[in-house]
C-alpha cells in the first residue's frame, strides 16, 4: 500500500524567516532551492543547500540574505565594504543586491546536487566559479545553452 504524502506550500517570507531563526539558534538547516539565479552551480527544484551561521563572511561565499523585510535571496557575495555586503546570483547577468552583514541569515556549507554533497569551498568548485566569473560577458549565451541541455 502506497503511503500518502501531504504537502503544504508555505510562502517564502514565512518559511525563510523561520529558517533565519533556526540558524540564529545554531541549527544547521537544509532547504530545497527555488529559482534559477544561481545557475549553473545550484539548480532550483533539483538542488538543496545546507545553511549554517554566517561566521567570517568573505567574497565568494554563497549566503541566504534578507535584502528587505521578508525578501530573501540565495546569492554569492561579490564585495564586502565595511558593514555592507554586495550580492549577485551566478545566473544573473547584471543585477546586484546590497544588505548589511546583520541581514545575512545563513551561509551555504554544502550543496546537495543530485543526492551528492558538494563543498562550495573545494578547489574544484572555486576553480569553476572563477572561470564562470571571467565569462561574465558571455554569460547570456552560456546560460541559454545550459538551459537547453538535457539533465
Amino acid at each position: 500500500m502506497k503511503e500518502e504524502v501531504n504537502r503544504h506550500l508555505v510562502p517564502n517570507e514565512i518559511l525563510l524567516g523561520e529558517v533565519k531563526k533556526l540558524i540564529a539558534e545554531g541549527h544547521h538547516v537544509v532547504i530545497k532551492v527555488k529559482g534559477s539565479s544561481m545557475l549553473p552551480f545550484i539548480v532550483g527544484g533539483r538542488d538543496s543547500v545546507s545553511l549554517v551561521q554566517p561566521a567570517d563572511l568573505k567574497v565568494g561565499d554563497i549566503v541566504l540574505a534578507e535584502i528587505k523585510e521578508g525578501n530573501f535571496v540565495l546569492h554569492r557575495i561579490k564585495a564586502i565594504n565595511g558593514s555592507m555586503v554586495t550580492l549577485m546570483g551566478d545566473g544573473n547577468l547584471c543585477g546586484k543586491e546590497r544588505c548589511s552583514r546583520e541581514n545575512v541569515a545563513g551561509k551555504v556549507e554544502m550543496i546537495i546536487r543530485k543526492g551528492k554533497n558538494v563543498n562550495p569551498c573545494s578547489c574544484t568548485e572555486k576553480f569553476k566559479v572563477n572561470l564562470w566569473l571571467m565569462m561574465l560577458p558571455l554569460r547570456r549565451w552560456l546560460l541559454a545553452l545550459y538551459r537547453r541541455m538535457p539533465e
